[in-house]
């Protein structure tokens, strides 16, 4: 349910913490009395929209009432709220600018630790997540009144009672059904239909690392799910899967499902990190999430991207703004919670192709406020949101429109232009052809080969994984459209075998002749001359088809060797990371110097360890001289910095590597196979020399000419790792997430601006990833940026290329704490850089709305 990164902790933190805000804070006095509990956060410390206020209704007795996690509206206008760990509560407020007190009476049924409410159907649905007691219940009243009494329980769930457990529940667009999401700890109930195509598997073609630390070690996918169920809970769809750990989710007006779904902070910095991000969820979608390194990136074909990524956090409860008196804007605004950053985000989503895109906005932040929940209630169109969690101090609160902009009610959709309707029609029937026999097959393949939107190659796929197999397979080995072609034949080889590790014997069953039918049609196809993401689909095709129907023949390998080995390298990372897997499971001799070549000159941590924990793998074409050479990489990394996984991830590379070697191998290399690497010295990189100390004036005449000609972007690429940007700064894929992603800069910033924020880092700081200063009593000054609270401790990391550096600071000894005036961005980062560096830097930032979803067009 909440960020896993305070997993170990208990969080027993109280509102004591007198509020971390971003005003200063002096030191509280302490409680006279155990009795007396100090309030929730106050309002008045908190961050709001223009325009808004936040007004504290109730402070949950924490000894008595718990701390609230989920909570819903009956249909008289009442909130009905859970204890995380405890009973139901039916809470009335007094009508906003009232006098009165909010009432809070205990629901008599025997039942509670929901993290899922909802009022439907004459009844309440409640979904548990406790220890032996996980699943969905419904609650009525036993004499027809407004007495909750009576408890039946609709379906169990296996796997529930952890953070990861099930969640919420919904009403479906229709309002005949309910949704029900459940995270990845909870196992696939039965279904009795599905809309995700049942051919998933972990299809990964070389050896997956578990998690470094060993969470959920052995759970193969797919992941968290979300389910279609009818009112009395006895017949249930799958709707789709993938999920790491997805709250909670809505549906907007054009019926379409949304969710905020969680990241691994321990996985930062490796490329398998994927920060928490906004999903749109058609039917049938499938997201990704496998265990520790096995997490598809956004670039698969056979999982679907996110509308928005968020950065690190922890998703918790969602809705949209329909039905409060808010602006147009906020009413078509999907909110979301993170309760481990204290934010409350509005999320404005906008269609684009057959899904949508994103912009986030801060809409209510606060230290400490750890988000659980949040409602619009039709009754007086406020929006109400609870803290806690983790029994932490919870409080109830509401927000309401105080303005002068008009508040009148939005019914309609937002307007698309004539070829976006168009576009949505083709895809909406395209999805309803799932449910109808032999589509015609012509016209599903035209539209793959027409379509570069990867929900409507995602939805080609499953029409087609949903039909015999007999009625389309000639025709998709025939395909000679390279998108088409590719998404056919992954279709094709996913029907076709089980994915070994969902079967009894882990034995692959494909058969050989299919596959030999599938390498030929795969062979038709110069991937050279095709773009990035064409050359990514068949390659996955590759790799699927290899994990499913096992190793090529004799003559099968050297064919496909020698259509695959020239690629490497070529100008993607993300191609040469996935044709580097190919190589290497079919033993390529002749890729180890070009790997290692690539490793040594790959500008980010991310892209050297992908090529790394490939050659682990690698038996053939080493000589001593690379051996060394990748060995010593192992040095050099120890030196790199992550999330609390991280070492542990290269210690597994390290060790699976050393697998590999031969008894002299082993002999010739060393003390560099048992030495401590941090004890192992290695010649310095060179240094750069200084340039000088630059000011914005320094490019003006350069940056007035613009950017759009003659530019570096490889170039660019390797300075903004030599520049440090990288380990901070998220960008197109990879990088930390310790400070504001800038994929996505081109359309906010002007090559100005850009470079201002680079030297001038503490001009304008982001309130998301803003540092405080704190004084203590025993006179110590920290600052840094508050990333985790731990009882009486508040954590503090003090250095953003190094996420694991934090000190704790005890909140008894805080005399005071204010915003820093100082950016955590250090100054002089690009004081090496020559003038043509530096636009070349700008030029390959800015560059990104000129590429594709993760990849450059060619």
């Amino acid at each position: 349910m909440f960020r896993s990164r305070l997993r170990a902790s208990s969080l027993a933190l109280s509102a004591a913490l007198f509020a971390l805000s971003p005003v200063s804070a002096p030191a509280q006095p302490k409680p006279k009395s155990k009795a007396v509990e100090p309030p929730a956060t106050d309002p008045a410390t908190m961050k709001v929209a223009k325009g808004f206020k936040v007004e504290l209704l109730y402070s949950v007795p924490k000894d008595t009432m718990g701390s609230w996690v989920s909570m819903c509206v009956d249909p008289k206008g009442r909130l009905i709220v859970s204890d995380q760990y405890g009973a139901l509560y039916r809470v009335s407020v007094p009508p906003a600018g009232a006098q009165g007190e909010t009432a809070i009476e205990k629901i008599p049924a025997a039942v509670g630790s929901a993290q899922g409410l909802l009022y439907a159907f004459d009844a309440l649905y409640v979904v548990v997540n406790a220890p032996n007691k996980s699943g969905l219940y419904k609650v009525t009243s036993s004499k027809k009144d407004d007495t909750l009494d009576t408890v039946e329980l609709l379906r169990a769930f296996e796997g529930g009672g952890g953070e990861h457990g099930p969640h919420a529940v919904m009403l479906t667009p229709d309002g005949k059904r309910l949704t029900v999401v459940c995270g990845n700890q909870t196992k696939l109930t039965h279904y009795d239909t599905t809309k995700v195509p049942p051919y998933w598997g972990e299809d990964h073609l070389l050896p997956r690392l578990p998690d470094g630390n060993g969470f959920m070690k052995g759970v193969m996918g797919p992941g968290g799910a979300i389910y279609n169920v009818t009112p009395d809970g006895k017949q249930w769809e799958l709707f789709s899967v993938g999920f790491r750990n997805q709250y909670d989710a809505a549906y907007n007006r054009a019926g379409d499902l949304f969710t905020y779904d969680a990241d691994m902070e321990w996985d930062f910095n490796t490329p398998w990190y994927r920060p928490t991000r906004v999903c749109f969820v058609p039917p049938g979608g499938e997201f990704g999430w496998r265990n520790g390194a096995g997490k598809y990136p956004e670039y698969y074909p056979d999982n679907l991207p996110p509308v928005l990524n968020v950065g690190p956090g922890s998703p918790t409860g969602v809705c949209f703004g329909y039905g409060a008196k808010f602006p147009a804007k906020y009413q078509n605004a999907f909110f979301i919670c993170d309760w481990s950053y204290g934010k409350l985000y509005a999320v404005h989503l906008k269609p684009k192709g057959c899904a949508y895109t994103g912009e986030l906005e801060e809409f209510v932040t606060g230290t400490p406020l750890p988000l659980t929940d949040l409602v619009v209630n039709p009754t007086d169109g406020a929006l109400y949101f609870a803290i806690g969690g983790r029994k932490t101090k919870s409080g109830l609160y509401r927000v309401t429109y105080t303005g002068t902009e008009s508040t009148e009610a939005v019914t309609g959709s937002e307007s698309l232009s004539a070829d976006e309707q168009a576009t949505r029609r083709r895809y909406k029937t395209l999805i309803e052809s799932v449910e109808h026999p032999n589509p015609a097959f012509k016209d599903v393949m035209a539209l793959a080969a027409d379509s570069r939107d990867r929900f409507a190659l995602a939805a080609v796929r499953r029409v087609l994984e949903s039909q015999p197999v007999d009625h389309w397979r000639e025709r998709a080995l025939a395909a000679s459209e390279p998108t088409a072609a590719a998404h056919a034949l992954l279709g094709l080889v996913r029907v076709s075998a089980p994915c070994p590790e969902h079967t009894p014997d882990k034995k692959v069953k494909g058969d050989p002749a299919l596959r030999a039918k599938v390498l030929a049609a795969l062979g038709r196809f110069d991937l050279a001359k095709l773009t990035d993401q064409q050359q990514l689909d068949l390659l996955r095709v590759y790799q699927v088809l290899f994990n499913r129907f096992g190793s090529p023949t004799a003559d099968e390998r050297k064919t496909v060797l020698a259509k695959l080995s020239p690629l490497l390298p070529s100008g993607n990372r993300f191609v040469n990371g996935m044709v580097l897997e190919v190589l290497v499971f079919l033993q390529d001799e002749t890729v180890a110097p070009r790997a290692v070549k690539a490793l040594k000159d790959a500008p980010t941590q991310e892209e050297q360890i992908e090529y790394a924990r490939s050659l682990r793998m690698l038996n053939a074409g080493w000589t001593p001289e690379l051996r060394k050479d990748y060995f010593e990489w192992f040095v050099k990394a120890a030196g790199y910095k992550g999330g609390n996984s991280f070492s542990k991830f290269l210690k597994l590379i390290r060790d699976d590597a050393v697998l590999t070697l031969t008894r002299a191998e082993q002999t010739a290399l060393g003390t560099l196979l048992t030495a401590d690497p941090a004890a192992v010295k290695l010649p310095p990189e060179p240094a750069r020399p200084f340039v000088k100390a630059y000011k914005v004036a320094d490019l003006n005449d350069a940056l007035e000419k613009g950017l759009k000609s003659g530019r570096d972007y490889e170039r660019g690429r390797k300075l903004f790792a030599t520049g440090k940007c990288f380990g901070c700064h998220r960008f197109d894929g990879e990088g930390g997430s310790n400070a504001p992603d800038l994929t996505g800069v081109a359309g906010r910033f002007s090559p100005r601006d850009l470079f201002e924020s680079i030297v001038d880092p503490s001009k304008e700081i982001s309130d998301q990833y803003g540092a405080v200063e704190i004084r203590t009593a025993d006179d110590r000054v920290i600052k840094g940026r508050i990333v985790n609270l731990n009882s009486d401790n508040v954590m503090v990391n003090t250095n953003m290329l190094e996420p694991g550096a934090t000190v704790s600071v005890n909140r008894k000894l805080i005399e005071s704490m204010t915003p820093s005036k100082v950016s955590m961005m250090p100054t002089g980062l690009v004081d090496t850089f020559k003038e043509d560096e530096l636009l070349d830097l700008l030029a390959y930032i800015l560059s990104r709305g000129d590429r594709n979803s993760t990849v450059f067009k060619k």
